[in-house]
């Protein structure tokens, strides 16, 4: 029978959103089984999360860096494969690095850290360890934003030249931080969320969608970063013009106090044939609008013969049955997965199909809300990545 790859976690205690998220997530293919967590800094709050799922009480742990140590104790065949962590941003750098340092594969919720320094030297120690480290860039694990990418690789666009990539969300729209509510408030301080709410929190995804789908890299950016609630000390708007490496122009707008909007995640991109877009409220669909023919919309789903084979590997469910953001989160962590179980068994790993979102990835994030902020307090100057 063949073994499951075993996930520790770091985080995501009972009450938290998207530590359950994740769990969803690595078991819905049945290639991963969650065997030990370090899940809060309160241990009884660690404990209780391990009893309600199941865990033996040993494997439960009072903190990261006694499920390190605990775990690499163990017999090969029984310790954890690999560690997720689902922290806080202050709370990335620190795990990462004992995890990577101690030989454990690594999946990672974005940002990457706290700081472009942190994220550097977290580079680094991937590089020098040859471990895989995977970040949860969910968003590109949807079937329709792999066509999407497979649409400009074909050069059915012909050359690039217009990007546009929004994400307006609208609940951060009031000061709910001042009243508890605890997503806002770590989101919010700068303690832990390091020097941004806004672009770090979802206009990062912005940016690393349209580096994906493209396959272009940002080269300069110039940013109007505003703070709107009155009390807040982080920004919670952002409009950038962005130009990237093949001369191609964009504009990302990122947005937490649109209110009304929910995950409004959106990106348009238009070249010298025509251009597609996708909006990640309506995840099933690619709209293609080729110069001189029709509007076309092509629908994700098993029977879709004119998908790529990249979309197709990533499709669960026949046409018309929405794939959603769980399973987008559960194709990065079956992909990570198999990842691993390559490294185990001594195989190639087929990251050009089943791709993820790597340490790379998580600089380029980082490096991108330096940026920005950077660009922001100095009169929307040009700042190159």
């Amino acid at each position: 029978m063949k073994r499951k790859i075993r996930m520790g976690m770091v985080g995501g205690g009972k009450d938290a959103f998207i530590g359950a998220v994740h769990r969803m997530a690595a078991s819905l293919d049945g290639e991963i089984e969650l065997v030990c967590g370090a899940f809060s800094s309160k241990v009884s709050k660690s404990k209780e999360t391990g009893d309600e799922l199941g865990l033996e009480a040993g494997r439960v742990y009072v903190s990261f860096e006694e499920m390190i140590s605990k775990e690499k104790e163990l017999p090969k065949e029984v310790r954890m494969n690999f560690v997720s962590i689902v922290t806080p941003n202050y709370l990335h750098f620190t795990p990462c690095q004992l995890a990577l340092q101690n030989r454990f594969h690594v999946l990672c919720e974005k940002p990457l850290a706290f700081s472009l320094q942190e994220a550097k030297e977290l580079e680094q120690l991937v590089k020098e360890t040859g471990l895989i480290f995977g970040l949860t860039h969910n968003y590109t694990g949807y079937p329709m934003v792999k066509e999407a990418r497979e649409f400009v690789k074909s050069g059915k666009l012909g050359k690039l030249r217009k990007i546009v990539a929004e994400y307006p969300q609208g609940w951060l729209a009031a000061n709910i931080e001042s009243a508890g509510q605890k997503q806002a408030e770590w989101r919010t301080d700068p303690a832990k969320a390091g020097i941004s709410c806004c672009v770090a929190d979802i206009g990062t995804h912005a940016e690393n969608l349209a580096e994906y789908i493209t396959g272009l890299k940002i080269k300069e950016l110039s940013a109007d970063v505003t703070t709107f609630v009155e009390g807040r000390l982080l920004d919670d708007d952002a409009n950038v013009l962005l130009r990237f490496d093949n001369g191609a122009k964009g504009i990302l707008f990122a947005s937490q106090v649109a209110a009304g909007e929910e995950n409004e995640l959106k990106i348009r991109v238009y070249g010298e044939k025509g251009g597609i877009e996708w909006l990640q409220s309506e995840p099933n669909s690619l709209i293609v609008k080729l110069d001189g023919q029709p509007k076309q919309i092509y629908r994700t789903g098993v029977d879709k013969g004119y998908l790529s084979k990249s979309a197709l590997t990533h499709t669960r469910l026949p046409g018309g049955h929405p794939e959603g953001y769980i399973e987008s989160m559960a194709n990065l962590y079956r992909n990570f997965s198999f990842a691993i179980r390559a490294r185990i068994e001594g195989q190639q790993e087929n990251i050009e199909l089943y791709d993820f979102p790597t340490i790379t990835d998580g600089v380029r994030g980082m490096r991108f809300i330096e940026a920005v902020i950077e660009s922001g307090k100095n009169n929307s100057a040009w700042v190159k990545l």
